[in-house]
């Protein structure tokens, strides 16, 4: 049962992720370059630990804001940049939804590592999606040290704003363009 609420979760995030993985302008695309570079240096100074986490990584993707909002049916969008051995490779989106009891809005900012080139190059294929078994550490002074990868990913999420109450079974679902 709950296998088949999060697929249908999945098949509802794939519907809400119409937009395109890169801003359309020069400048857009300047403009999430930035804001990534900004919550990436944000969270290594939240983190300090995160920087080792980051560097041995085999790349990282940086969602600078993700919005999330749900009246029972729960949907969230976020944009960001992946980084292969601390250099800008591309663009990617976030793409979730949810279904279950829950209500709100909220923003956040996550960043996900990949340990391994397979999971890399998993995630730049397109056929990377989170289940709803997946979980996010929040990013406070050391949890980076703490990094528990599951297949090769470790997710990291910070400085959650807005108010959302959740019991819901989702899966996150990203694309990828390269720069």
């Amino acid at each position: 049962m709950h296998r088949m609420i999060a697929t249908i979760a999945l098949v509802l995030t794939c519907t809400l992720g119409a937009c395109t993985t890169a801003p359309k302008t020069e400048a857009g695309k300047a403009d999430k370059r930035d804001e990534a570079a900004v919550a990436l240096s944000k969270a290594e100074r939240n983190d300090p630990t995160l920087t080792p986490v980051l560097r041995d990584a085999k790349g990282y993707a940086v969602f600078p804001t993700v919005g999330k909002g749900a009246v029972g049916v729960g949907g969230a969008y976020g944009r960001g940049v992946l980084y292969e051995n601390g250099v800008f490779t591309g663009y990617c989106d976030l793409v979730q939804g949810s279904i279950g009891f829950q209500l709100g809005g909220q923003a956040y900012s996550e960043i996900i590592c990949f340990s391994t080139r397979e999971a890399l190059a998993l995630f730049k294929s397109g056929n990377f999606a989170f289940d709803a078994q997946a979980t996010a550490v929040a990013l406070k002074s050391g949890a980076g040290a703490n990094a528990k990868y599951s297949n090769g990913v470790a997710v990291f999420t910070m400085d959650e704003s807005g108010l959302m109450f959740e019991a819901s079974i989702g899966g996150q679902k990203f694309s990828y363009e390269a720069k």
